[in-house]
């Protein structure tokens, strides 16, 4: 007998319309169609300013239209397959409409998130920071641990990274590293990682084999387009240059490539030692420390969320935002939304994104 799937397909047709509504998709296309027409003006690009922020709007509205027009078309499939289905008392082609419906469940759960996006830079790209805090050389093995997760989730999200600036542990691990994450809404989504972490485990590095606990802090800045947004004088600025860390032999920077840059009247330190040359690390230096600026300028607008670094404070006891326990129990919990899984492994292996569905569910209440 083959089963009726009206159950599983009117809520999911349900929830795709408030959507449509919500998100007032008619009025957005014909904004969408307003500012295509600009593209054939003959002074568009007079104004390279207005022209670029025409165009990330009309990106921005391309990545709300598209995908939904495409859900109600492949929903609209999906329904006149199952009833083929039912009429025909074909099981093969049931079996296609299950795993259809499943498919079709994730790419909406996976848009009702995209939704919650809707903050200033969010669509940007982001720099990912990790840094050792109370516990030594845990810690530092604990950051490893936590940049191998974010390097699976970026993997399997489909975006890139490369290496801004590292330093090695003493002993093992790595005491701090910052990595450029590039793709849509990067932001949007790691912005749910900034605080401390905290691991519970036997140590590996304890001979006789005891509980330790350890604390790192992550912290994430968006790639900031607009240069003109923070404008940064070169008299605010001490610059140091230093060889760049490395494996050593071969692979060992010979010259004083590595950038350091100090914003004097903040006390903000940034550094960056990826590229091989001087100016190309400068450049990377001075747009990381626009985006800490301007998290600086953001936090003070949102002092009742506490943004950025209130959200990190001291990275030890007490300030961490989650907690990783692997002895003596299984469990990893964010302590301000709740969310919890005993399924540590897979959080390690960069299964995180039902954590930061949470807290932007989370983040919407505390705005409103």
């Amino acid at each position: 007998m083959i089963s009726n799937k009206e159950k599983e397909l009117t809520p999911l047709r349900e929830r795709l319309l408030h959507l449509r509504d919500s998100l007032d998709l008619e009025n957005k296309e014909k904004e969408r169609s307003a500012l295509e027409e600009q593209f054939s003006s003959p002074t568009f690009w007079e104004n390279k300013e207005k022209a670029q922020h025409t165009i990330r709007k009309l990106k921005s509205l391309k990545g709300i239209i598209l995908p939904l027009q495409e859900m109600l078309k492949t929903l609209d499939d999906i329904e006149c397959l199952s009833l083929l289905a039912e009429e025909a008392q074909d099981e093969q082609t049931e079996t296609e409409v299950i795993r259809d419906i499943k498919s079709f469940q994730q790419k909406l759960e996976k848009f009702e998130l995209r939704t919650l996006l809707g903050e200033s830079h969010d669509h940007c790209s982001a720099y990912l920071s990790i840094y050792a805090g109370a516990g030594g050389t845990e810690s530092c093995d604990w950051v490893s641990i936590l940049f191998r997760m974010y390097s699976r989730w970026i993997e399997k999200s489909g975006y890139t990274q490369s290496l801004i600036d590292v330093l090695p542990g003493e002993e093992a691990g790595i005491k701090r590293i910052t990595v450029l994450v590039k793709g849509d809404y990067v932001y949007g989504y790691l912005k749910s990682e900034i605080g401390v972490h905290r691991l519970v485990r036997i140590s590996p590095f304890d001979a006789n084999a005891r509980r330790h606990t350890s604390f790192a802090a992550v912290d994430v800045l968006p790639e900031i387009e607009e240069e003109e947004e923070i404008e940064i004088s070169e008299n605010e600025l001490r610059v140091d240059t230093y060889r760049a860390s490395g494996a050593g032999g071969q692979h060992v920077n010979k010259t004083s490539s590595a950038v350091r840059l100090t914003h004097i009247p903040t006390g903000i330190v940034v550094q960056c030692q990826s590229e091989r040359s001087q100016h190309q690390n400068r450049r990377m230096a001075l747009s990381m420390l626009k985006a800490k600026m301007y998290q600086i300028k953001e936090k003070e607008k949102e002092k009742e969320l506490s943004a950025a670094y209130d959200e990190k404070g001291e990275i030890a006891w007490g300030h961490q935002i989650r907690s990783y326990v692997l002895q003596p129990y299984s469990l990893v919990k964010d302590l301000r939304t709740d969310k919890e899984t005993g399924n540590t492994q897979a959080v390690l292996d960069g299964e995180i994104d039902e954590f930061m569905a949470a807290y932007l569910k989370w983040r919407i209440t505390k705005v409103h």
